[in-house]
């Protein structure tokens, strides 16, 4: 009976996927191509070896939080299990490409794409080491199958101390190029408005490394993506960067940021003393906007969604409905990650 009603839910969810299909206006069927975008900050994915002194200490058997191999492991396969949870009807391998945040080393990554629950889709990981003073990077997974990397460039974000290196992953994607800039904003550690300038000064790399792209190649498209430490209407996204929050009129060189809405909603990615934010973003070039494209064969924003899966929600007392975070107060909960993944779905018509 239980195989019977998935049956059932999963034939609907195709359904309701194909209804939001866009159609063609001869009234052809049409044939689209469908590739999920993603970020995840998988909240201080470190190894159990002291690598850089005091701060990775405290991720070592011998640290304050006692991190062994027990609780390592458990925590690669319940990031496997997220991830593999990110599929819907028009992308049932998962996403095509996966940034992600707050990781320790290449190590880790090629622990979590060798997991288990996603080992089949045989992610390859780009990676590369920040001078960050926690010891924390960004880096990306992405499937073969469905995006050819090409070149991969870092930039330095010089803000007075050290901090995350900003990641330019280009790669071909449905025969189209885009660019994926992976960042990790710096924090707001002292104070929202005294630490927004370092976020503005991120905000304002993001812009040159696009505008040094379109320099080179006025079409690719352009995506940031990333943990920004603010939300979509804070200064350093909606007057720094200047994406919008409505495609209408974003020049191709422009941005468009499609979490507004959803923030407004009260849907967000992390939580604070019982306040959503949504600091995880995934914001795009005005050329992956439909009516920017020279043609429907080229690949264009769809939609997006927050993966807030019921089971990465905690489920009891004052954590109930927030993510699930591995350690709170100290003790280990033995969760995913303090923020949910977030992605956004690139779609071309083949046909």
């Amino acid at each position: 009976m239980k195989k019977i009603l998935l049956i059932i839910i999963a034939a609907m969810a195709a359904m309701a996927a194909a209804a939001q299909m866009p159609a063609q206006s001869d009234g052809a069927k049409a044939q689209y191509r469908v590739f999920g975008v993603a970020f995840y900050n998988l909240e201080n994915l470190f190894d159990t070896i002291n690598a850089n002194g005091t701060y990775d200490l405290e991720f070592s058997p011998k640290g304050a939080r006692q991190w062994d191999s027990r609780k390592y492991w458990s925590k690669i396969n319940r990031l496997a299990t997220a991830i593999e949870a990110m599929v819907t009807p028009t992308t049932p391998q998962g996403p095509a490409v996966i940034g992600v945040s707050e990781i320790e080393n290449e190590s880790v990554m090629q622990d979590l794409v060798k997991a288990e629950p996603i080992r089949s889709r045989a992610y390859r990981v780009v990676h590369h080491d920040s001078p960050d003073r926690r010891g924390v990077d960004v880096g990306l997974l992405y499937n073969p199958r469905f995006f050819k990397l090409i070149n991969v460039t870092n930039h330095r974000l010089d803000i007075g101390f050290p901090t995350r290196d900003q990641m330019c992953v280009v790669g071909s994607m449905g025969g189209d190029t885009v660019a994926v800039i992976v960042n990790h904003w710096p924090s707001r550690l002292g104070g929202q408005e005294r630490s927004s300038k370092h976020r503005e000064a991120a905000a304002a790399l993001c812009k040159h490394i696009a505008d040094s792209l379109w320099s080179v190649n006025p079409n690719i498209g352009v995506i940031i993506m990333g943990d920004l430490n603010d939300d979509p209407h804070d200064r350093s996204c909606a007057k720094v960067l200047d994406a919008r929050r409505s495609p209408e009129g974003v020049a191709s060189h422009g941005f468009y940021n499609p979490w507004w809405a959803t923030l407004d909603r009260g849907v967000g990615t992390l939580a604070y003393k019982g306040n959503w934010n949504l600091f995880d973003q995934i914001i795009v070039s005005g050329n992956l906007l439909k009516d920017n494209r020279s043609s429907a064969a080229r690949l264009h924003f769809w939609k997006h969604q927050v993966n807030n899966f019921d089971f990465l929600k905690g489920d009891d007392g004052q954590r109930q409905g927030y993510p699930l975070r591995t350690f709170s107060a100290g003790v280990w909960l033995d969760g995913y990650s303090d923020h949910f993944p977030t992605e956004i779905f690139l779609i071309q018509q083949v046909r």
